[in-house]
């Protein structure tokens, strides 16, 4: 998109102020379909920065997720967390992931979650 969806921000922007993580949302970026739930930027740094830490090789990249200041004006990211890439009939990885997507590239949304079978 070359102008993010307004209606969008607002709903990042709400989530971002509400400090929840229970927002569902799925959303096309790129041909990918993912879907999951909003969380903060605050809270989702955060949880990727104690991931990252509790790995022996990557630990070394985990305060770059929670030294960052946040940024001034409306939100520019949506915070994914135990989502999924779906593809087929399949949720990609199955335990759910932590992905961040720029509300500029995402070309359709809706409310929810998409349910996925990996049968």
């Amino acid at each position: 998109m070359s102008k993010p969806d307004t209606l969008l921000v607002e709903v990042a922007a709400l989530v971002e102020s509400g400090r929840s993580n229970q927002m569902p949302l799925t959303v096309v970026t790129g041909g990918a379909v993912i879907t999951g739930r909003l969380a903060p930027e605050a809270v989702w740094r955060q949880r990727v920065s104690e991931v990252l830490a509790d790995s022996a090789h990557l630990s070394g990249f985990s305060g770059m997720f929670t030294d960052a200041a946040p940024e001034d004006g409306p939100p520019t990211h949506l915070h994914f967390h135990v989502a999924r890439i779906l593809q087929g009939t399949v949720g990609i990885p199955e335990t759910g992931g932590m992905y961040r997507v720029a509300i500029d590239d995402v070309s359709a949304w809706s409310m929810g979650d998409f349910s996925y079978s990996d049968q």
